[in-house]
């Protein structure tokens, strides 16, 4: 497995952690709590750290493209924030032997070439012998301490926006069993290494408070995080979620990355599906994306031009894709 698509199960994660201390420190404005997307801890009162971490193993063959897609997922967690990327750490688990170490300095040299592009500077790292390969960063940002977006700030009757389409973890899966079309999978690897640098200037223009970024866990699963951390309601309309091109031709040739299943079965006990969602849809639904965009919770007053915004600056396949209610229970309705 490569991408987030290697991720430990959400349910095993939140068993592991759920005995850990909280901090007890008000400098921490977000911790580990709401299982959000990054830390943030308050240094001033104009100034807050935002802190994460994302590695994993080659989710393509080209070293240089694995460094940008894996980069470009570490800082998302920080645009996902509303933040600005300041630096980051290169981490490297690369064998002594068996594979050429030019291919070690291509990685680093995608990873390097979209901290440049996110604004950021590559300030070290560290390294450890290890097979297979990967690749990630530690990284660091900023944001003003009240203009945090986190994942717990949802409010009822908003709109869902969201910035990248899904299928990434199916057509990664296609293209490793022969299936998926040489065009597709491209576009995929493309989609992945668009950085939310832009998006999360985007939502601070529109005073969006609510969003996460979609990753390993799924649209669902993340979406989820939102629903639990405000104590809402999400409602999903499965049809107007984006799909990459040939996702669900893949699914539904029963190319299912095992990923989706996980994510399916952490999420079904807080989602109700409408009867005319099929199975096909609810894989896609919970199809593990790496590098995914952002999924915002966003004022009605201002919805129509936040989308021409994120189209104009390169999301093209932004859209809205439901809305938030009052209601708690389910977590998720999904129609």
């Amino acid at each position: 497995q490569g991408g987030c698509s290697a991720k430990l199960p959400a349910d095993l994660l939140k068993k592991a952690i759920a005995k850990l201390a909280k901090p007890d420190n008000p400098n921490l404005l977000v911790g580990i709590d709401t299982c959000d997307d990054a830390g943030v801890y308050k240094l001033t009162e104009e100034i807050a750290l935002i802190e994460t971490t994302d590695f994993f193993p080659p989710i393509c063959s080209d070293p240089f493209e694995f460094g940008q897609i894996a980069a470009s997922n570490a800082l998302s967690d920080v645009f996902a924030m509303g933040g600005s990327v300041l630096t980051a750490m290169n981490l490297v688990m690369f064998p002594a032997a068996g594979i050429p170490f030019e291919a070690l300095g291509e990685i680093l040299a995608g990873g390097l070439d979209k901290v440049t592009e996110a604004g950021g500077v590559i300030a070290g790292g560290h390294t450890i012998a290890d097979y297979p390969p990967k690749y990630g960063l530690a990284v660091t940002g900023t944001v003003h301490p009240n203009r945090i977006i986190a994942n717990h700030q949802a409010s009822p009757e908003e709109i869902l926006v969201l910035s990248k389409p899904v299928g990434t973890g199916t057509l990664v899966a296609g293209q490793r069993i022969g299936e998926a079309a040489s065009a597709d999978y491209r576009l995929a690897l493309e989609t992945m290494k668009q950085l939310n640098r832009k998006g999360a200037e985007i939502m601070q223009r529109y005073n969006v408070r609510a969003a996460t970024d979609i990753t390993g866990f799924g649209l669902l699963g993340h979406a989820l995080n939102i629903a639990q951390g405000s104590r809402l309601q999400l409602r999903i309309e499965a049809k107007k979620v984006p799909l990459l091109p040939g996702a669900r031709r893949l699914v539904e040739r029963g190319c299912i990355p095992g990923g989706a299943l996980r994510n399916l079965t952490y999420v079904e006990s807080s989602t109700v599906f409408d009867a005319r969602v099929s199975y096909d849809e609810k894989m896609l639904l919970c199809d593990p994306q790496t590098s995914g965009g952002l999924l915002m919770c966003v004022k009605p007053d201002c919805v129509t031009e936040l989308i021409n915004d994120l189209h104009a600056a390169g999301y093209t396949s932004a859209a809205v894709i439901g809305e938030t209610a009052a209601t708690s229970h389910p977590a998720l309705f999904v129609y």
